[in-house]
């Protein structure tokens, strides 16, 4: 191996292979997803439960941001109902802190945008890798 290869080997990350934008997206998605499910079985842990919706309120906020951009390429109805989304993720996630909610609708919502971006049906209940 040369000096070029061993440098490209060494600086080389564990994967090689690049995600597109939609694939690192719901690779976000699933990590808070699964500790969104992991905190609901702990229901009496709040600083675990108030790390993971802070995590998950700024994702849903980020993506807000991204939507509002007059250059995002979606169509304005499909905006429109995420934009909702995001909206009702961060009410939520103020009932569940204040104890008046639980956070499985934080999960089922993720779910589904995870299963938008997979392109790939998934069972309702069950939190897509």
């Amino acid at each position: 191996m040369n000096a070029m290869q061993q440098a490209r080997h060494a600086y080389a990350g564990p994967q090689s292979a690049f995600r597109t934008p939609r694939q690192a997206e719901h690779h976000v998605f699933s990590l808070i997803t699964a500790r969104l499910a992991a905190a609901a079985k702990q229901p009496d842990n709040f600083p675990t439960i108030a790390a993971v919706l802070h995590d998950n309120r700024r994702l849903w906020t980020r993506i807000a941001i991204d939507l509002a951009d007059k250059d995002n390429g979606l169509p304005a109805d499909l905006r429109a109902r995420i934009v909702y989304l995001a909206e009702f993720t961060v009410h939520h996630s103020a009932r569940v802190l204040r104890g008046e909610a639980e956070l499985q609708p934080l999960i089922e919502i993720n779910t589904a945008i995870m299963r938008g971006l997979a392109g790939t049906a998934v069972a309702p209940g069950q939190v897509p890798q």
